[in-house]
């Protein structure tokens, strides 16, 4: 309860969450007209440029000399370079561009330097050292830094163009390929690569530029390489780097603010060696193409809310039109919210079912058709566009008690019983075996997506409950530190490295229930409150610091509750319509607690599906 003293005479309201929410997010833009991977970039988000570069092996030639330019809407084809290359560094805008040295079609190092004035290209000096798969950054193509590379070893020479002539400045501390670049020419990042012997390897190493020499700074989160051109970023205080590979293309983005990075919100497509807005922000970028599943068009914008959502922030108090007090959030509490029917499975009477993606492209996988024993397991899938669902290409082997997390397009499954250790991935279109868990269990919970995933606690056969904690980096599972408490069944959500574990069922008497939940915060697990309702067998959905846990069991023959978790405290919001477990929820770490999905479930079986949606509404306190 909010508590109001000395106000008279005006209204107090509260909104029960941000008007905005105040985080950056990639949307899909026009895709360009050309593929273009291991190419040159430049430009802003609204404002960007690509060149060079090469195609698929089935194009001819493969090597490029087109260039194109993106206005903020669409992609326009303009002046070809003078000479076909790839692997070249970008530097400047839409009007004053540079493309250094690279690599040209018999495979050498090439020193040849092309300046874009906006409309056409020409030849100015040679780099001293040539090289490919080198970095770069600048604002303008007569001011211009390029770093790292390939010259027959690995290089750490860097050197600073004036609009006329080169200078070999302060060496980088080590050498790499490939790696992710953004800054001017005396204030620069670069980050991530492809690192010595033969670069197959990556590091998650950074360095800054000051205009003068080169110092190591934080790590990435994530080490990765294959980022020719992955950078969005003025300077070396504010900027982000994003995608690349390790043993997968990665969608990863991270915020760099000078002193430490910070992963934000994928991309939707994951990809290497495309292109980045390297004089764009940590707030504005364009970025895509290179190679996903193919060679791809594809390009993407990230973008944060208008600038009020800055001003708006979670407890503030404003006044609105002189008399109206208002306050965003938690004095409002949490969101008004109702469960509503949604389309109906397919699959008739599906239980022990899990799902991934969002309220409106949300998918199932595996399950059971006749009791929780599993019986009559299926293999069967899926998806869901807001409405109605629709039967998609089967699991490669049918699986009860199963985990799912990511997307509708980009999903693992893992697990089941009786000890399941096998993984599958869905790339919306099929399901392909990748790697097994270390530990096979059924009833785990999972956070994350299918590159950055996380799989805790499980059972595995008779009644060994377990605190097992696994991150998976989109190819290959690996140990993580256990959980306090042993348990199944249990609620997961959020991230890889921000997620919540929540109640579930424990090998002990006498409720075989825990009211337990979990923080994980990269590296270990720390208790926080508990829920209000112990059990175990439900639905989460949710980021860390705001989830819902949904149905389940606590006493035959399901619950109905529902729980939000604020970043502080749970409280019982709506219930379902039907009381129930074993169901698919559907939102997590895709969304917000604020649209949800609940599908099938248990009993008695069921294809109901029902959708929870919390919208913004105004608590008001009239204090006379």
């Amino acid at each position: 309860m909010a508590t109001y003293k000395e106000i008279k005479g005006v209204t107090v309201q509260t909104l029960d969450s941000d008007p905005v929410q105040n985080v950056g997010t990639w949307s899909s833009i026009a895709n360009a007209n050309t593929t273009h991977e291991e190419c040159g970039s430049a430009g802003t988000a609204s404002a960007s440029i690509v060149f060079g570069g090469q195609g698929s092996p089935s194009e001819s030639p493969r090597t490029k000399n087109q260039t194109e330019t993106f206005d903020g809407s669409s992609w326009t084809e303009v002046g070809d370079l003078n000479t076909v290359k790839k692997n070249q560094a970008g530097a400047g805008t839409t009007t004053s561009a540079l493309s250094s040295s690279g690599q040209d079609p018999s495979n050498d190092n090439s020193p040849l330097v092309e300046q874009w004035n906006g409309s056409a290209w020409s030849e100015v000096a040679e780099v001293n050292t040539a090289r490919r798969q080198l970095a770069g950054a600048g604002a303008s193509g007569t001011a211009a830094l390029i770093f790292f590379g390939y010259s027959g070893s690995f290089t750490n020479v860097c050197e600073s163009w004036n609009g006329s002539s080169w200078t070999e400045v302060g060496d980088t501390n080590t050498g790499r390929v490939r790696a992710g670049s953004f800054g001017s020419y005396t204030s620069a990042i670069g980050a991530g690569g492809g690192i010595p012997p033969d670069g197959s390897s990556s590091t998650a190493n950074s360095e800054s530029w000051n205009g003068t020499a080169w110092t190591e700074t934080s790590n990435l989160n994530a080490s990765r390489k294959d980022m020719s051109s992955h950078g969005s970023g003025a300077s070396n205080t504010d900027g982000m780097v994003f995608a690349g590979y390790t043993t997968t293309n990665l969608a990863n983005t991270e915020s760099w603010n000078g002193s430490a990075w910070t992963e934000i919100n994928d991309l939707s497509t994951a990809f290497r060696n495309g292109f980045g807005s390297q004089q764009g922000s940590s707030t504005s970028a364009t970025a895509g193409l290179g190679f996903s599943t193919t060679y791809g068009l594809q390009a993407e914008e990230f973008s944060f809310p208008p600038p009020t959502a800055a001003i708006l922030n979670e407890g503030d108090l404003f006044l609105s039109q002189g008399t109206t007090l208002k306050g965003f959030g938690k004095a409002a509490g949490i969101p008004a919210a109702t469960w509503a029917t949604g389309g109906s499975l397919n699959v008739t009477s599906k239980n022990t079912i899990q799902g991934a993606g969002t309220q409106t492209a949300a998918l199932s996988a595996g399950g059971s058709s006749g009791d929780p024993a599993g019986d009559t397991k299926v293999a069967t899938a899926e998806e869901y566009n807001g409405t109605s669902w629709t039967e998609v290409n089967d699991l490669n082997s049918a699986k009860f008690i199963c985990t799912t997390t990511g997307t509708q397009t980009a999903a693992i499954l893992f697990g089941g019983s009786p000890a399941v250790a096998e993984t599958e991935h869905y790339n919306g279109s099929t399901w392909t075996e990748v790697g097994d868990l270390n530990t096979g269990r059924y009833e785990i919970a999972a956070a994350g997506g299918y590159t950055a995933g996380l799989a805790f606690t499980g059972r595995t056969p008779g009644t060994t409950y377990n605190s097992i904690n696994e991150s998976w980096n989109g190819s290959a599972w690996s140990e993580q530190a256990d959980l306090s408490t042993a348990r199944r069944g249990a609620y997961g959500s959020g991230s890889q490295t921000a997620a919540l574990c929540s109640s579930g069922s424990i090998n002990s008497a006498p409720t075989y229930l825990t009211p337990n939940v979990e923080s994980w915060d990269g590296s270990s697990w720390t208790e926080i409150a508990n829920v209000n309702t112990q059990r175990y067998a439900g639905g989460a959905a949710g980021v860390q610091t705001s989830t819902l846990i949904i149905g389940g069991y606590s006493t035959p023959p399901g619950d109905p509750e529902v729980e939000h978790w604020n970043g502080t405290s749970w409280t019982e919001v709506n219930d379902l319509s039907t009381g129930r477990a074993s169901g698919a929820s559907l939102g997590g770490t895709q969304s917000s607690a604020a649209a949800a999905l609940y599908a099938g479930g248990t009993p008695p079986n069921t294809a109901i599906t029902e959708e929870f949606t919390a919208d913004a509404t105004l608590s008001t306190v009239t204090v006379s």
